[in-house]
């Protein structure tokens, strides 16, 4: 077995998901090699744990999804719901042999899938401790322009950075954002203006997502003003879309193009009424993460960024929008794609994609890639 799945599935057992002698843990597996899970069951025993798995396959799942009946979906929504229920932590590593495999499901069949399992996510989400994360296929290198174990490589230095190196920086960046009222971001194309008063902000550093490195609070649901600019491609339900502008009034998505499928972005943004509110705004900082792959788990964390997520709130950090959308979209400010600003209440506190006050320059790339 190489031995990075086992350092992986050490990461997830003992600092991701933390777990205790007794508690139950589903290990859930999408097309990854079988020799991760039996790292992670190992993983999970060593700590005394208790391991469950579900294996998944995306070809299948697709299948399942065309034309299937309502009894299926709902009865499906019993199964999954019931086995939530019963666990403590939850492990998915999700592998994609074909980003686009969902690209021509039919909407109306995986609106009704989606909308009937949301629920099974949203207990995953407030009642486990959970983590979730890729494994690097070819496909995925092929998104990052990559050669397969070059990817390979990147995949696993992210995944297993030491992650405690961002800890008094994210505590510092968090604590700025519970007190912060007035948010303004600016940059090529983007004026943007919003309020977090109130709102909690909560750090990312390896907890929920792997690889990580955020911190993310939300806007006062009513308070986005301007326009935003986003300059990372992004996939959503199986459709990409490139150069997405948004345009917000009182809160509200009133106008958005994008220099693909922007047909598709109208639709996804009529999902519900909440899809055309914002229910996150995050700042990233993980170094080893540069460029844009087309994959949301990486996009997200890339250093320098931000992103700004149409659709439901987390109820950690919550303006109390809800939607069965949540479409996190990526504007990066380093030198290289533009530049650019964030402000609070008058203070700049990120420029071109670094952290300027003193308390914050630990989540800046030079101090993060040091040796402990």
């Amino acid at each position: 077995m190489d031995i990075r799945y086992q350092k992986l599935a050490d990461t997830l057992v003992y600092h991701s998901t933390k777990l205790n002698a007794g508690e139950k843990v589903l290990i859930h597996s999408i097309d990854i090699p079988q020799d991760m899970t039996l790292a992670l069951i190992r993983a999970v025993r060593e700590c005394k744990a208790i391991p469950f798995v579900q294996l998944q396959n995306g070809r299948i799942d697709r299948e399942c999804i065309i034309g299937g009946e309502q009894e299926q979906f709902e009865t499906s929504f019993i199964w999954e719901m019931e086995k939530m229920k019963n666990m403590d932590a939850y492990i998915a590593i999700r592998g994609s042999y074909n980003v686009f495999e969902n690209s021509d499901l039919p909407q109306d069949d995986l609106k009704r899938a989606m909308k009937v399992l949301k629920p099974v996510l949203d207990w995953r989400v407030q009642k486990t401790k959970w983590c979730v994360l890729r494994w690097p296929t070819p496909s995925m290198a092929q998104q990052a322009k990559m050669s397969s174990e070059a990817f390979e490589n990147f995949y696993f230095d992210a995944c297993c950075m030491d992650y405690g190196r961002m800890s008094e920086g994210m505590e510092n960046l968090e604590r700025r954002m519970r007190s912060a009222d007035q948010v303004k971001i600016i940059g090529p194309g983007t004026d943007l203006r919003f309020s977090i008063k109130g709102i909690n902000a909560i750090s990312c550093g390896g907890t929920y997502n792997i690889p990580d490195g955020e911190v993310f609070s939300c806007p006062v649901r009513d308070s986005v003003e301007g326009t935003i600019a986003f300059n990372a491609d992004t996939i959503y339900q199986g459709s990409s879309f490139s150069d997405v502008v948004l345009r917000f009034e009182n809160g509200r998505i009133v106008e958005s193009t994008s220099s693909s499928n922007s047909d598709r972005l109208e639709e996804i943004l009529d999902s519900d009424e909440g899809a055309r509110y914002i229910g996150e705004f995050a700042i990233a900082f993980n170094p080893m993460i540069r460029e844009p792959m087309l994959d949301i788990l990486f996009d997200e964390k890339i250093a320098g960024s931000f992103h700004f997520t149409p659709g439901q709130a987390y109820e950690e950090a919550n303006n109390g929008n809800k939607s069965q959308v949540h479409w996190d979209m990526v504007n990066i400010q380093r030198p290289e794609y533009g530049g650019g600003e964030i402000w609070f209440d008058g203070e700049l506190i990120r420029q071109d994609g670094e952290f300027v006050p003193a308390d914050l320059q630990k989540l800046n790339s030079d101090y993060l890639l040091q040796s402990s």
